[in-house]
């Protein structure tokens, strides 16, 4: 997979946009780790990027490429600068603590409050039906 020239472009802009320049950047290639055995080992396919003035550090082996790394990994520091600079989370991480709040789990006392309001709200409907009807 190759990169097209307008999304080589559009990352330029939105780099300069935010101040970041390339001599303010580390870039160190460095190897990979996880999966992907000895390939993956003996590659220098990992792209490790260090913005000086913010210390802003981002590390990407998504993909086999060394250029489409040091893409993503351009694209990613843009994505952490844009949070700083903007207070803003990114859609990621709204979609992770979404996930992370709906998988919480009730309190003791909570679950112990819910259950009693439950049994209340069942016994004001057992009061409401007719005498001598069971259910």
């Amino acid at each position: 997979m190759t990169l097209k020239k307008e999304k080589i472009e559009e990352l330029e802009r939105r780099m300069k946009k935010l101040g970041i320049r390339e001599d303010q950047l580390v870039e160190k290639f460095i190897l990979g780790s996880g999966k992907g055995g000895q390939k993956i080992q003996k590659t220098y396919s990992c792209v490790y990027l260090k913005h000086l003035p913010s210390g802003i550090e981002v590390k990407c082996q998504r993909e086999r490429s060394r250029e489409l790394n040091r893409f993503f990994a351009r694209r990613r520091l843009c994505e952490k600068m844009d949070e700083i600079i903007y207070k803003e989370k990114s859609e990621k991480q709204k979609q992770i603590e979404k996930i992370r709040r709906q998988k919480r789990k009730r309190s003791k006392r909570a679950k112990e409050k819910m259950l009693e309001d439950k049994r209340r709200q069942s016994e004001k409907k057992q009061w409401r039906s007719k005498p001598g009807e069971e259910s």
